[in-house]
């Protein structure tokens, strides 16, 4: 599969970004990792899984801006109580907690909570820019030292 996207370049790496950080069950960092290992330019592909995955982060929090809580749990298959909870922790913390969405399993949950919650968008722009791009930003460090 990395082939695949190592052929479709930037673009493919754009689209799996993009839909890693929607509620579909999947990581990029894989195929970021070998996207640069295949020769694509590091920093044009940390720019740009950088805004992909924060588009597609953002995308959630749009979703969440909705507050159909039933729309929520029959389409994205989030139970009620995950967005509640999500909530809890959030709460006091605000929308700098959006830094964690690039975190494994609770990350995409994160930005959902939020949009519900009406976090100021300007802060949470900034806070999930800032963690996915420091994300991608470790990544290529770490396989630019290694091949």
């Amino acid at each position: 599969m990395s082939d695949f996207l190592i052929s479709c370049g930037y673009s493919g790496l754009f689209l799996v970004c993009f839909l890693a950080a929607t509620i579909l069950p999947f990581s990029s960092d894989v195929i970021f990792g070998a996207v640069i290992a295949g020769g694509l330019e590091p920093v044009k592909c940390l720019i740009i899984a950088s805004l992909a995955n924060f588009l597609g982060g953002m995308t959630n929090y749009f979703l969440g801006l909705l507050g159909k809580t039933e729309w929520i749990e029959k389409y994205l298959k989030v139970k009620h109580e995950k967005v509640v909870k999500m909530q809890d922790r959030l709460n006091n913390k605000g929308a700098y907690m959006a830094f964690f969405s690039f975190v494994p399993f609770v990350g995409d949950i994160i930005p959902l909570a939020l949009g519900y919650m009406r976090a100021n968008i300007y802060r949470v722009s900034i806070s999930m820019l800032t963690g996915k791009f420091l994300r991608y930003w470790v990544i290529m460090y770490f396989i630019e030292k290694v091949i």
